[in-house]
């Protein structure tokens, strides 16, 4: 039976929690690269972690999954050495995953300031036919208003205050983004993005991955939107530090072919 690369790299990541070792098949076992940096390369790697999981403990919530030509991104709940949200992107060749790059976080046990938890929200997809419109509106509002800085072009991306948060520390519209970004300087936190690496997208639902810093830290962001009628009108993201040189368990780096 002819499954989907959406349905296969699903299966892989259910696989951790069933313990399923047919789901291993999607991957190809000659040429599999690994962007998780405390992992080691190749199935080897992935399977000594499976290996350290203690027995049991493993749970698996994949709560969105997309496809944009040979990627496939997914949004899941974890308990993976403990409670965990993170985004996963594979690369699919003739079929087989051959590469795969995530971000992890910490699972916040409290929702946001507007009752909103990180993995909540719209899951349906919709409007197919504007995904490429989606992903411009998106890559525009990395670029100008989080790279660039440009802040009095905001709003032009949202519709008034209609902008529903996942963010842990955010309260939902431009009103609670502003007051966030407020406390965090107030506190001398600063949040800097540097370089855009990946757009991905399917309908309504857009995946973009950056590269910065947060409070002086090398980090990586995932953020996920959703579009509808041309504005953003959710967003969800997974922000994780990049760990030193000199810890990682494989070369490929954290962005490494994106």
């Amino acid at each position: 039976m002819n499954i989907s690369n959406k349905e296969k790299a699903v299966a892989l990541l259910n696989s951790i929690e069933t313990g399923d070792t047919s789901a291993i098949k999607y991957v190809n076992p000659e040429v599999y690269t690994q962007h998780n940096l405390s992992i080691g390369d190749g199935l080897a790697g992935f399977g000594a972690v499976l290996q350290a999981l203690p027995k049991g403990s493993a749970k698996v919530n994949v709560q969105r999954s997309f496809e944009d030509g040979e990627y496939v991104f997914t949004h899941t709940e974890y308990n993976f050495f403990g409670p965990k949200v993170g985004f996963d992107l594979f690369r699919f060749k003739d079929g087989l995953i051959v590469e795969h790059w995530d971000n992890l976080d910490v699972k916040s046990d409290k929702p946001n300031p507007s009752g909103h938890s990180q993995i909540d929200g719209a899951t349906t997809i919709t409007d197919l036919d504007k995904t490429e419109q989606n992903k411009t509106l998106v890559k525009n509002f990395i670029e100008t208003i989080l790279i660039k800085g440009e802040m009095e072009k905001l709003t032009g991306f949202f519709d008034g205050d209609n902008y529903i948060q996942h963010n842990t520390n955010i309260a939902d519209g431009l009103s609670g983004l502003g007051q966030a970004l407020e406390a965090m300087a107030e506190q001398g936190i600063k949040m800097v993005y540097t370089k855009n690496y990946a757009v991905l997208g399917e309908g309504n639902f857009v995946l973009s991955i950056s590269e910065g810093q947060l409070g002086g830290v090398e980090t990586s962001f995932y953020d996920l939107f959703r579009v509808e009628k041309g504005k953003i009108a959710e967003h969800w993201d997974v922000i994780e530090a990049i760990i030193p040189k000199d810890q990682w368990k494989n070369t490929n780096g954290k962005f490494g072919n994106l």
